[in-house]
């Protein structure tokens, strides 16, 4: 649920993020670019890739849980609070996961951002929509190596942030828990 609600909020972002990096972006401003999207293409615009975003993130988020809590069995078995443990489970987690669905994520990119060279390059006119369409396209264009097109990158993104994240929140879990337990009266 959580991820459903977060992408119905984030995905709009997106678009606008994606279509200002494009080489030669038409857009000067992130307030433009939202402007200009709404009154050429309409709010469905935003959300062109939103059942991608949810079917790229909701596995995203499971391989990088279940590998996070694998991970730390192994390395910290005991669970305490080790920063580095959880800064290595938390690294190796989230490159897994990125690597796992960056085929998700070049589509979703395509989506976004409707790239004109791409549209040009396979004869179609107007505007791609859907998942099905925009993996027909990657595979029409680039073949398999297409669906891995930036992987390096999107993992060099993801292993700080997701090890940072990690041992973020470990350190608090660690130290709320701990200054519950040192407050507590003995009976």
């Amino acid at each position: 649920m959580a991820t459903l609600l977060h992408d119905a909020v984030m995905n709009p972002a997106e678009v606008v993020k994606q279509r200002l990096q494009m080489y030669d972006s038409p857009h000067r401003s992130a307030l433009r670019c939202v402007w200009t999207v709404w009154r050429t293409e309409g709010l469905g615009a935003f959300y062109r890739s939103y059942t991608t975003q949810l079917t790229m993130n909701i596995p995203f988020q499971s391989i990088h849980f279940i590998t996070y809590e694998f991970l730390q069995e192994q390395v910290n078995p005991h669970r305490g609070y080790n920063p580095q443990s959880h800064i290595i489970s938390g690294g190796l987690a989230g490159a897994l996961a990125a690597a796992a669905t960056t085929p998700l994520d070049v589509c979703k990119t395509l989506l976004n951002t409707q790239e004109n060279m791409a549209l040009n390059l396979a004869n179609i006119s107007g505007r791609l929509s859907g998942m099905a369409n925009a993996f027909r396209m990657v595979y029409q264009l680039n073949g398999l190596p297409g669906y891995f097109k930036g992987m390096q990158a999107r993992i060099i993104y993801q292993m700080p942030s997701t090890a940072i994240s990690w041992s973020v929140y470990e350190f608090f879990k660690y130290f709320l828990t701990k200054h519950k337990l040192e407050s507590r009266t003995p009976y």
